[in-house]
């Protein structure tokens, strides 16, 4: 599913400051401010990581649950935690209380492109011959819909807004507005084609351009299309929190801040570049995965990478109840890992 993260580099963090102008091939509609900047342009040098990575065998889990032959995607409710997997396709509640599986719900498809949460149900984009949305009781942990709208491509992404539900539902960036009772589809909105992950924060809709190097943002309440910001290179999953939204940017493996208020980005060099991943923010922090280097976490206040641990495992999280949710994609599990923990040993001489 993914591939192996090239280890050259340490965080370095640098700002664009206010975006500028996007080129007129963007061929946006009137009246709609856009922005861009290169970020290839800037030249970054590289570091030694050693300083910063650590053994992914230092970080004792409380709880490691089996779901399937894989697991992956991480959705957090008030008193749940949800996980997908294949084999068998479903998604799972695990009560945090008892770090136990209470309901296995099965599904037509693999999940495949992300969770979210809203109208008391959990959102379930599936891929097959016929893509769809499966949409989930958060509190009876059963199937009560299926609609026929589905994801463009796996890997990508799923959200919801006080009143609709988003997917990207076409590699030529259609990004749909679903009524999240019916299923139909009440807006279509054309984002940047190869544009597959939307996520909603604070009024509006940010959708990550895989294929590219930007991110969009979108009135939530009207569907118009507000800003086009440059981030690095291949931008998919993101999430948001601390004033902005933070891209994991599989291209070059680096981690963009966009400032929702100001516009202005600011990259992390991670150094953790190829498919797949994930990014969640939580307790001031914010965490990655990717396979390889199963965890990173940076402080989102500073910019700072504090610490990555290094070794099997990963590629989804969720962060919630105190602990981060680490998926082992490959065999098919999910990890409580104590946030304070994590932190508290991040702090402490590295073994040699």
């Amino acid at each position: 599913m993914m591939l192996d993260a090239r280890l050259d580099t340490r965080a370095l963090v640098f700002s664009t400051g206010n975006p500028m102008h996007a080129p007129a091939r963007l061929n946006f509609a009137a009246g709609v401010f856009l922005a861009s900047c290169s970020l290839a342009s800037i030249a970054i040098p590289a570091f030694a990581v050693d300083s910063v990575q650590r053994s992914i065998g230092e970080l004792k889990p409380i709880a490691t649950l089996h779901l399937g032959k894989t697991a992956d995607w991480v959705a957090i409710t008030p008193d749940a935690v949800w996980v997908g997997s294949t084999g068998p396709d479903a998604v799972s509640r695990i009560d945090p209380k008892t770090n136990t599986v209470t309901a296995t719900v099965k599904l037509g498809g693999a999940p495949c492109a992300g969770l979210a949460t809203g109208f008391g149900s959990l959102w379930v984009p599936l891929c097959g011959q016929l893509p769809t949305l499966a949409k989930v009781d958060i509190k009876t942990g059963t199937l009560t819909k299926v609609f026929k709208v589905g994801p463009a491509a796996a890997e990508g992404g799923v959200a919801t807004s006080p009143d609709s539900v988003w997917l990207v539902i076409d590699k030529s960036g259609t990004l749909a507005r679903i009524d999240p009772i019916t299923g139909a589809i009440r807006q279509k909105i054309h984002v940047p084609p190869g544009s597959y992950n939307p996520r909603y924060s604070d009024g509006r809709i940010w959708v990550t351009r895989a294929d590219g190097s930007e991110i969009t943002s979108i009135d939530a309440a009207t569907g118009t299309k507000i800003v086009t910001i440059a981030t690095g290179p291949g931008p998919r999953f993101l999430t948001d929190g601390n004033g902005a939204v933070w891209t994991l940017d599989q291209g070059d493996g680096t981690l963009t801040r966009v400032d929702t208020g100001t516009k202005a980005t600011r990259i992390v060099r991670l150094g953790t570049p190829g498919e797949g991943g994930d990014i969640a923010f939580g307790e001031g922090m914010i965490w990655t995965t990717v396979s390889k280097i199963p965890l990173s976490v940076v402080d989102a206040a500073s910019d700072t990478l504090l610490c990555q641990w290094k070794g099997p495992g990963g590629d989804s999280l969720g962060v919630g109840f105190g602990a981060i949710w680490l998926t082992d994609y490959r065999a098919g599990t999910v990890s409580r890992i104590g946030v304070k923990d994590a932190l508290a040993r991040c702090s402490l001489p590295k073994h040699t």
